[in-house]
């Protein structure tokens, strides 16, 4: 392993979403991760099931033991493991964790330095704690949602990169890390409270600050970053594919006129936001004239601020995508690389997500177990040890 949090030990409880997110965060940077994962139940379960195992290109980077958290040996292989690790992560509902023995109080007083990270939708405490969600619940209480989409349509649903990635997972990251540096000057670890609805609303902060200089109008489509402007969205061109364009300001916007051709005195009024419909019209049937790729020959690489809208399959392959190494491939499976980077201790893409269980023996060993006791526990159901690995 490389990357600069090499030598910091992670135990993760399996779960979905923000939290294995948190996890990859980790291990890309170099942090030695143990994923606890539950005993894989032996009817195969249904489509729901196979979607939410911990096997994607999110959950690369660990090593797994799976234990049935139910009998007491696999809480005490719990607290084990927790012993010498720097940071513990879960994603469970509040009071979940303290229910089955591992919960922080259990946990730090077997580990007073341990780093306590907890990541949930609503948050530990507040009405809504206790209560089921998911990604695009917890972002609609931030004022995220009733901000995107056409104005003439209900709120757009956008992909949970705003909550469970941007808002939750990756702010679980910071926190972690955060309280990690925090505990080589006090010799304390402490909890971390990492909630959606908390992330999503910092990540409006600017559009709250634009509120407040009322520079920003709460009816969807009627501000300059929520495509009202004809300066700033997407454009339909001859082949059907897209062309992005922000060219906000004064002369980034000239340079696209000026390459695209525009010499209509109209454009000349770029921030009156009455004369935005019929600008975005025009420049509607201006892009409608060439293909994406055409107008990228023209645009894109220029201070024009224009780039292809590409789909998954062509991201890979853009130019400045390859050159940078922004997608590897991984036994047949394209992903992204770890970011950021680091130029003295950088990061390596960290091995393909486990098969659930494929290290609990070994695992077990590093808590010095004999073999006699590790296979008495596998025996007894307490462990799940993946055959072959």
């Amino acid at each position: 392993m490389s990357g600069p949090l090499q030598g910091v030990t992670v135990i993760e409880l399996a779960g979905i979403g923000p939290g294995p997110f948190a996890g990859m965060m980790l291990a890309d940077m170099g942090a030695d991760v143990i994923r606890v994962d539950r005993i894989p139940s032996t009817g195969g379960g249904g489509a729901l099931e196979a979607l939410m195992r911990n096997d994607s290109v999110v959950d690369r980077g660990r090593r797994s033991i799976a234990l049935n958290m139910k009998d007491p040996r696999a809480v005490e292989t719990v607290l084990q493991l927790v012993s010498t690790a720097d940071v513990l992560i879960e994603g469970f509902r509040p009071g979940v964790t303290e229910k089955l023995g591992v919960g922080p109080k259990e946990c730090m007083a077997r580990n007073p330095k341990l780093i306590y990270g907890r990541m949930t939708g609503w948050g530990q405490t507040g009405p809504l704690a206790q209560a089921a969600g998911h990604d695009l619940n917890y972002i609609s209480l931030s004022g995220a949602v009733h901000a995107m989409g056409p104005v003439d349509r209900v709120p757009a649903v956008p992909l949970n990169l705003v909550g469970d990635y941007g808002g939750g997972g990756m702010l679980l990251a910071l926190g972690v890390v955060a309280a990690l540096y925090e505990a080589q000057r006090s010799g304390q670890g402490q909890v971390v409270d990492a909630a959606i609805t908390d992330g999503a609303a910092v990540l409006m902060a600017a559009l709250y600050g634009l509120k407040a200089k009322g520079s920003w109008r709460e009816e969807r489509e009627s501000n300059f970053l929520d495509g009202s402007a004809h300066f700033y969205g997407n454009y339909r061109c001859a082949d059907g594919r897209y062309l992005s364009v922000g060219a906000i300001e004064p002369q980034f916007y000239r340079l696209l006129l000026e390459k695209c051709g525009v010499n209509d005195p109209h454009f000349a009024q770029q921030w009156e936001r009455a004369e935005w419909p019929a600008l975005k019209k025009k420049l509607s049937g201006l892009f409608l004239r060439k293909g994406r790729d055409e107008w990228c020959a023209v645009l894109e690489g220029s201070d024009a601020c224009v780039a292809p809208v590409l789909s998954m399959s062509e991201a890979p392959a853009h130019p400045h995508n390859r050159a940078r190494g922004i997608f590897v491939e991984q036994d047949g499976v394209v992903q992204p690389a770890p970011a950021p980077r680091f130029d003295r201790t950088p990061s390596a893409l960290p091995s393909a997500a486990p098969v659930i269980g494929c290290d609990s023996a070994y695992i077990l060993r590093k808590l010095d177990l004999s073999e006699t006791e590790i296979k008495a526990l596998i025996a007894s159901g307490v462990v799940f040890q993946t055959g072959g690995c």
